[in-house]
């Protein structure tokens, strides 16, 4: 029994517990310091050790870098760096000012003459107010005893909101007046110059023998129906009228009128045929005589209301180049 109590005693026990526990810590003290070493040899073997000849060559390129550095460049970006942010910090008025504004505003263009209203007179009473506002900050700003009917601290978001701020000020409140467009006509034409037509017939150029004319007919025998006889251009309708006076045999009627349908959108005239673009009538008369010239004669406008005042028909008389 005495053995057996001293086996199992507390003593014994607690000498055994201890054993085991600084077993356990010896055991972590050497896991801890495995990693630790396994970890420095890592870091150790990454380091890159440069000779001195590679060292120099490195601060040879910083310095070159160092010299080409754009310093004037630099200093001039961060200056506007610095304006544009100074620029976008707006002034926050509060809101009784900004409604103190629109009133005063509003009531600066109720006191325009009615007669004489319009984007320019609006334009001048506003940037009147404004003028005449600024004057009266500055003079709010410059004394603290002035008789002023704006506070002091007030004076000063007013006159930066009017001064630097204006265009944010007029967006915050609805303050539109579109710009005026003045058109003007400038007369480059060098002296002496001889005045264009307006408008050109399309295709090549006509010779001066073709003496073409716009918004014109000539009244005449056809010798070719423009109804079945297209031409690309008048150039081309004058062409042929010539071709066929040089061609006419002796007796026969030579050509000494053109007279073409330059409109896509076909080409009027008094008589009962529908005309359409590109044709090309060939005809004689003796005398030429007009049909008419830019406009319809009254009679045919007012028996026909709906053809046009303006008659696209280009013409001329050749009879100069006949023989």
């Amino acid at each position: 029994m005495a053995r057996g109590k001293w086996i199992c005693s507390y003593k014994r026990t607690t000498l055994l517990f201890c054993f085991f526990n600084i077993v356990v810590a010896l055991f972590v003290l050497r896991s801890l310091y495995v990693s630790i070493y396994i970890s420095s040899r890592n870091v150790s073997n990454n380091v890159v050790l440069y000779n001195p000849d590679q060292i120099r060559k490195m601060e040879e390129s910083i310095q070159i870098r160092e010299a080409f550095k754009p310093v004037e460049l630099i200093k001039l970006v961060k200056a506007l760096e610095g304006e544009f942010s100074r620029e976008n910090v707006a002034v926050e008025l509060p809101r009784h000012l900004k409604q103190k504004i629109v009133d005063e505003i509003l009531l600066r263009l109720r006191s325009i003459n009615y007669s004489s209203i319009g984007i320019a007179s609006e334009r001048e009473a506003v940037e009147s107010w404004r003028t005449e506002k600024l004057k009266e900050v500055k003079l709010a700003l410059e004394s603290e005893t002035s008789s002023s009917t704006i506070p002091h601290e007030e004076a000063g978001l007013i006159l930066r909101a009017l001064k630097s701020d204006w265009a944010v000020l007029c967006e915050e409140i609805g303050l539109w007046i579109p710009a005026v467009v003045v058109n003007e006509e400038h007369d480059d034409k060098p002296e002496g110059a001889e005045e264009f037509e307006e408008e050109a017939l399309p295709g090549r150029p006509l010779s001066p023998e073709c003496h073409a004319e716009l918004h014109t007919d000539y009244d005449g025998s056809a010798v070719r129906w423009g109804l079945t006889h297209h031409k690309e251009s008048a150039a081309d309708c004058c062409q042929a009228c010539l071709d066929h006076a040089s061609r006419a045999k002796e007796g026969e009627k030579k050509c000494n009128i053109w007279v073409y349908c330059p409109s896509e959108f076909g080409c009027h005239s008094p008589d009962i045929y529908e005309h359409k673009h590109q044709e090309c009538w060939l005809k004689y008369a003796e005398k030429p005589r007009l049909n008419f010239k830019d406009k319809y004669p009254e009679w045919y406008r007012n028996s026909h209301p709906t053809a046009p005042v303006i008659v696209p028909w280009a013409s001329g008389v050749v009879s100069a180049r006949v023989k």
